[in-house]
């Protein structure tokens, strides 16, 4: 469910940031994106300059509910068991802050166009959701084969008796 918020109430925040954000803020942003890549690199945990990026967005909008939401729409992702074990999951195979995606975001931004930026941001955290949702099931799966090979082992063994 705070998937489906934050694509809704991002996406608009990012629209109405176009309109607003201001050079020194696209540049702040720019700074966020290379940190980013350094996290990705680190394989760090945690999403930090990922969070930072969103609510940057947000604070470009000039409206302190509109950061206020967002915010709180990000660490609901620390407070919800099914999303820590969906980012744990993911984490385990591999998926990562979407450099591609948030340079998209940050292009549109820089561009002032308010329709981009909301579909760039819409884009964005649909395909975070598909892959979330797609590592859990990648990870669910392999648990099963293992599980499934453990008993064959076993049925195996006992038949050699």
């Amino acid at each position: 469910m705070g998937r489906e918020a934050r694509r809704l109430f991002e996406g608009e925040a990012a629209a109405l940031a176009a309109t607003t954000i201001s050079d020194e803020e696209l540049e702040e942003m720019e700074a966020i994106i290379t940190e980013m890549v350094d996290e990705n690199a680190r394989k760090q945990k945690g999403e930090i300059a990922d969070r930072r990026f969103h609510v940057a967005i947000a604070r470009a909008t000039r409206n302190t509910a509109i950061t206020a939401v967002i915010e709180n729409l990000w660490d609901m992702r620390h407070k919800s068991p099914l999303c820590i074990y969906m980012l744990e999951r993911a984490r385990r195979v591999g998926v990562q802050p979407r450099i591609g995606e948030h340079r998209r975001i940050l292009a549109a931004l820089r561009k002032h166009d308010p329709k981009g930026a909301r579909k760039a941001m819409r884009d964005h955290l649909e395909r975070v959701i598909e892959g979330l949702l797609a590592a859990t099931e990648t990870d669910a799966i392999e648990g099963a084969r293992s599980k499934a090979v453990k008993k064959r082992h076993e049925y195996t063994r006992r038949l050699a008796v």
